[in-house]
């Protein structure tokens, strides 16, 4: 890149604005005692703000060598057992997971100025499960999952288009198809972190962590 096209980037890249809009108050003291209130309550606030996708989050695993890997996914769930995806077992992630089974999300909502980052230990759902949360959403999904191969190397955009072609004629023609290597995980918990902006740079930072039987609640450093 020529230093010319860089100094444009940068200055490209250092005018874009933050949060550009008037951030809600949080008061940490006023939080519930363990995070998954908190979760569906900010959840439902920035549904209500227009956030766009909030149900989209960042899911970081890790390869058998220990290099972190991260792409966008969608929720599928939250609930007492823990925040809930859904992936191909044989897609990358699912290999990082089956080798090593612990991951980190990431939310952010800037229309709000939040982001919650949750980490733990990750199960594996069972196979029925995992079909009825395939089965409850659209016919574009359920095809998509019938197309299978994630992650594999594709030879050319031109088979994507007639196996994509295919999945979408057997999912109209059967919306019950099983799809054995679609799974869903649920990340358990142990750290779940929810962090408020402030114009003034005074972010408010509070820190849910599990212990034996109940959740210790620290406000950190922003």
């Amino acid at each position: 890149m020529s230093a010319d096209a860089s100094s444009e980037f940068v200055r490209l890249l250092r005018s874009q604005r933050v949060w550009d809009t008037e951030l809600p108050r949080f008061a940490p003291d006023t939080a519930p005692a363990e995070p998954l209130p908190l979760f569906e309550r900010w959840f439902a606030e920035a549904v209500a703000a227009g956030q766009t996708e909030p149900h989209t989050m960042s899911l970081a695993t890790a390869d058998a060598d220990g290099r972190p890997d991260v792409r966008t996914v969608m929720l599928h769930d939250a609930d007492e057992q823990g925040w809930h995806f859904a992936s191909h077992a044989g897609s990358r992630k699912g290999q990082q997971l089956a080798a090593r089974p612990y991951a980190a999300l990431g939310f952010y909502w800037p229309a709000q100025g939040r982001q919650i980052r949750v980490r733990g230990r990750v199960a594996v759902a069972p196979p029925e499960v995992a079909h009825a949360d395939l089965h409850a959403r659209s016919t574009g999904a359920l095809a998509s999952a019938l197309v299978g191969h994630q992650s594999e190397v594709l030879d050319s955009y031109e088979e994507l288009e007639r196996a994509s072609d295919a999945a979408w004629d057997r999912a109209q023609r059967e919306p019950d198809a099983p799809v054995p290597s679609w799974t869903v995980y649920v990340l358990a918990p142990d750290e779940v972190e929810f962090f408020q902006g402030d114009a003034r740079r005074r972010h408010v930072r509070l820190t849910y962590r599990r212990t034996q039987d109940t959740w210790l609640r620290e406000l950190l450093w922003p």
